[in-house]
């Protein structure tokens, strides 16, 4: 990628090459292809001291596109036969596991190097949204019998209510802040959907005569996920109806001072 000191060497050059003699060139076109490399080296100078977008694509918002760019992988994996049974559920959790241990990744580096951006935040949560909504939705039609629909949209539901609630505590001005349940239940989507995974093709795993029960751990994530899942939305939805009513109580508080402190004729 070019730097803004190699853009405008290569301005340099090429602004001499144009004001040069016109029979150095054979042709027009060669003298409009000149012309338009030099506009674009000059729009990419100013947008880059200009809008800074080249900030945008630092190595932590990058992680978070790669997780997006996982999910149309795990889509195909999961709704391919051209994989093998067990090397299918393998590769699918595989994918699966390694987009999520990114959600942790990027916003280490971003706070380790300062990088923390405003398309970051708006990404990060958007990309943990969009995987586990993917996976979840995959699994209904994966293994039905252990991810019914109802569960998938309770889970669904719980996403867009805490949504919505943070765009209206946006708009009043406040911010209600990530909730401990809340990254439990992040962890316990992700648990449950690589579980269900394998569980499609192993009941169990036999380890040198010790037995996992890979359907019994899958079904106890499920119903762990769900239950947990509920519970968040409801501690968080205490949480922005304690700041709506604390932010009432202040508003009323400050109206009745401002009567009385307004002056009379």
């Amino acid at each position: 990628m070019k730097t803004a000191g190699m853009v405008e060497a290569e301005r340099s050059v090429l602004s001499s090459t144009l004001a040069s003699d016109p029979t150095v060139h054979k042709s027009v076109l060669e003298r409009a292809t000149l012309l338009f490399r030099l506009l674009i080296a000059h729009n990419f100078q100013e947008e880059c001291r200009t809008c800074g977008w080249l900030e945008l694509l630092n190595l932590p918002n990058s992680i978070t596109l790669s997780r997006i760019g996982c999910i149309p992988f795990l889509i195909w994996v999961l709704s391919s036969s051209m994989f093998p049974s067990g090397k299918q559920e393998l590769l699918a959790a595989g994918i699966f596991i390694l987009a999520s241990i990114t959600d942790g990744l990027d916003g280490y580096l971003a706070r380790k190097h300062g990088q923390i951006s405003s398309v970051g935040i708006l990404l990060d949560p958007m990309a943990d949204k969009l995987l586990v909504a993917a996976g979840l939705i995959l699994l209904v039609r994966f293994t039905p019998n252990l991810m019914p629909p109802w569960i998938v949209v309770l889970v669904l539901g719980r996403e867009f209510l805490i949504t919505g609630l943070r765009s209206v505590a946006a708009t009043e001005g406040f911010a209600i802040q990530a909730r401990n349940l809340g990254k439990l239940k992040m962890v316990l989507q992700i648990v449950a959907v690589v579980a269900v995974i394998l569980a499609h093709r192993w009941y169990e795993w036999n380890f040198f005569g010790f037995i996992i029960g890979v359907e019994f751990i899958a079904r106890i994530a499920v119903w762990f996920m769900l239950f947990v899942t509920l519970l968040s939305a409801v501690d968080y939805f205490i949480a922005f109806w304690d700041r709506v009513d604390r932010s009432a109580r202040s508003h009323h508080a400050i109206k009745p001072a401002a009567v009385r402190s307004t002056p009379t004729a």
